[in-house]
């Protein structure tokens, strides 16, 4: 049923795809009829009926300041929007400057997206048809901890990205029901989707945003094993799932025996035994998560692996479309902008081998925002661009945490940082010295008695940050360390020589992603109390 449902909208992305241009100007045409009759887009010079010419040269390229004021007034005092569509929610996000900032999901933009997710699904049931014959997990906007209690329910329902009729149906494919996102803490959102998950031998897909996320769900669930077998055995939360009692325990005699005999080994043997019909798993298999993505198709070898195409809270550039990440032609406007020389390029001028910054204008209001994501012109499928994500542009992004150099900034600014230390570079690492990723904050002294203290309270301050409170909530990011060496700056700009920058231009920067190796020169302790030798 979901196949047929979403059948419609992936024979307009087939049908299209060589009038590239003309359904971008289409696109524009439509979405400034809806603007240009607010006042924001009135103050600005908008009207209805611009050209694609026109429209840039009027309105300048955008970041989430630019619109901050308005969302404010629409979201606090539901003023006007940005788009005459009526609003559905806010969705959290963070940015480089604030911990927190409010994308105005309204109907037109959630028509966009369900406009990316119909060639996507269809395309996924084509090359993957194992998937029907299974429940589904998709793991879409988790929310930390600190914000659930003052956040509406509806804000984390991830199906609503999806049409109302679509929205039934896939519900139903869900192994594992959204009210588990109502939990008071990530801890027990976490258990509680993987008592779904064990309990379900019929499922058939994994769909996750970041792999490490993945391969946090496989070790918590070693780590408790136990528990979950007791639950699954006797179908009570126990002293699980406080405050969602309504949600319904899982029942699985069969998953709670291979529970209790499991030695708790992440072994793909054992994960074959417990999903065996798992058919495919789909996460982000690019830039810094690949060696993640290889870790998680090594635990789960008897599925298929799809990288993910690009999507943002903003709104999304790519899908994984024929074998390629294609270019959501079909959702928002689109425009690219070259990070060296700021020249704008609209989609059908693109040419291969180009590195650009994606500019967006959605449904949701918000006109040329640019994304400070990096993507390579791969080729062309059909006439429409294929783009490789390469990272973020100023930003270390491991597992989403999406941290930038202002942040790091801030963090530091606020924490008592004793005389006798001078901060080098906080460093983003693959594996921080524990086997997860993490960061790393290179200190330069004599002496690293208050490296432990300093360390937490960075770490506490960095978590006033959206993605980086939650990437450690879930476990994906280790917790900062802070490391201490009297002649911390030579060895930094040493490490930086050996990664290939040229002596002289090195610059000591707040921030930095160290790829590959871990420094054989770094202790791999936790903690900062271990001076380095």
């Amino acid at each position: 049923m979901l196949k047929l449902a979403t059948r419609p909208g992936a024979s307009r992305f087939a049908a299209s795809r060589h009038a590239l241009e003309k359904v971008q100007r289409q696109k524009l045409a439509q979405l400034l009829k809806r603007v240009a009759r607010q006042p924001q887009a009135k103050a600005a010079g908008l009207e209805a009926g611009m050209s694609w010419e026109q429209y840039a040269a009027v309105q300048p390229v955008t970041d989430y300041d630019h619109w901050r004021d308005a969302i404010e007034n629409n979201r606090l005092h539901d003023k006007e929007s940005l788009i005459d569509s009526p609003m559905v929610r806010f969705q959290p996000t963070s940015g480089s400057t604030s911990a927190i900032k409010w994308v105005p999901y309204t109907r037109q933009f959630l028509g966009e997206l369900d406009n990316a997710i119909s060639p996507w699904v269809v395309d996924l049931y084509r090359q993957h048809p194992r998937l029907m014959r299974g429940r589904h997990y998709w793991s879409m906007s988790w929310v930390p901890t600190a914000l659930r209690d003052s956040m509406r329910e509806d804000i984390n329902d991830d199906l609503q990205l999806m049409s109302f009729g679509k929205r039934l149906v896939a519900g139903a494919t869900q192994a594992v029901p959204q009210e588990v996102s109502l939990a008071r803490s990530s801890d027990e959102s976490m258990f509680a989707t993987l008592a779904y998950l064990a309990a379900d031998p019929s499922l058939s897909m994994m769909s996750v945003w970041s792999p490490t996320f993945g391969l946090g769900m496989l070790k918590t669930l070693s780590q408790c094993r136990e528990e979950l077998a007791e639950v699954l055995e006797t179908g009570r939360w126990g002293g699980r799932m406080l405050g969602v009692e309504s949600l319904p325990c899982p029942v699985s005699r069969g998953s709670a025996q291979l529970l209790r005999e499991w030695n708790g080994t992440l072994d793909s043997e054992f994960f074959r035994a417990l999903w065996p019909s798992l058919a495919l798993v789909s996460a982000w298999d690019t830039a810094a998560s690949a060696p993640w993505a290889k870790q998680l198709h090594a635990l789960l070898p008897h599925a298929a692996f799809q990288g993910k195409g690009l999507w943002a809270t903003e709104g999304v550039v790519t899908i994984p479309y024929q074998g390629q990440h294609t270019l959501a032609y079909q959702s928002h406007v689109y425009e690219f902008q070259d990070p060296q020389d700021g020249c704008i390029y609209a989609p059908w001028e693109l040419e291969k081998g180009q590195v650009v910054m994606p500019l967006l204008s959605t449904g949701s209001g918000l006109l040329r925002y640019q994304l400070k994501d990096l993507v390579r012109v791969d080729g062309f499928n059909g006439g429409v661009p294929v783009l490789t994500f390469l990272g973020r542009a100023g930003t270390t992004d491991m597992v989403g945490e999406k941290m930038t150099a202002p942040v790091m900034e801030h963090a530091l600014s606020r924490v008592l940082l004793p005389e006798t230390l001078t901060p080098v570079c906080t460093v983003a690492m693959d594996d921080a010295g524990m086997g997860t990723p993490g960061y790393v904050l290179l200190l330069e002294g004599g002496s690293d008695e208050d490296a432990d203290t300093l360390a937490g309270q960075l770490d506490s301050c960095l978590q006033q940050h959206f993605h980086y409170q939650l990437a450690r909530n879930l476990g994906q990011l280790a917790p900062l360390r802070c490391v201490v060496h009297p002649a911390m700056r030579e060895r930094y700009l040493h490490q930086c020589q050996q990664r290939g920058m040229i002596e002289g231009n090195i610059k000591i920067e707040s921030l930095q992603y160290w790829p590959g190796d871990f420094p054989s020169w770094l202790p791999r302790v936790a903690g900062g109390q271990e001076t380095v030798p």
